[in-house]
């Protein structure tokens, strides 16, 4: 007879294969679909003491919320599949607490506005230095 017990750890585990913290399940999630971003932004994150989750498809992103609580989202606007406007969306419906920073590679002003305006607390275009990312992480986190 199979160990379940062992399998539910496996649910409670971080990339590194060790138990999450409490803050883990409300810490900062990461949501691009470039690989290089991801990896950047999650050493910068972890570097300053933050918890990072890392998402590379919408999807995977949104399936999380049942199972743990997102205090910041730093989401990329243009995806395939579904936009970071789209999440945002589903956010404010599901997870109504989360603070949300967007980033882009493409600078429009309308769509600054419809994230701004749906209630993101900062949007950055690509590329933006560290110092600036992590100024808006901190200010996200406090509230």
């Amino acid at each position: 007879m199979p160990n379940t017990n062992s399998f539910n750890a496996f649910e409670d585990l971080d990339a590194k294969g060790s138990p999450l913290s409490a803050s883990a399940r409300d810490g900062i999630w990461l949501l691009d679909d470039d690989a290089s971003m991801l990896r950047a932004l999650g050493r910068l994150l972890n570097s300053a003491g933050f918890i990072v989750e890392k998402f590379n498809h919408p999807a995977a992103f949104l399936s999380r919320l049942e199972q743990a609580r997102c205090q910041v989202a730093v989401l990329d606007v243009w995806m395939p599949v579904m936009s970071g406007l789209e999440v945002q969306a589903c956010l404010r419906r599901d997870s109504p607490e989360t603070q949300i920073i967007f980033m882009s590679g493409r600078d429009d002003p309308s769509v600054r506005r419809t994230a701004l305006d749906a209630g993101a607390v900062a949007f950055l275009a690509k590329p933006f230095e560290d110092d600036v990312m992590l100024q808006f992480v901190r200010k996200a986190v406090a509230g």
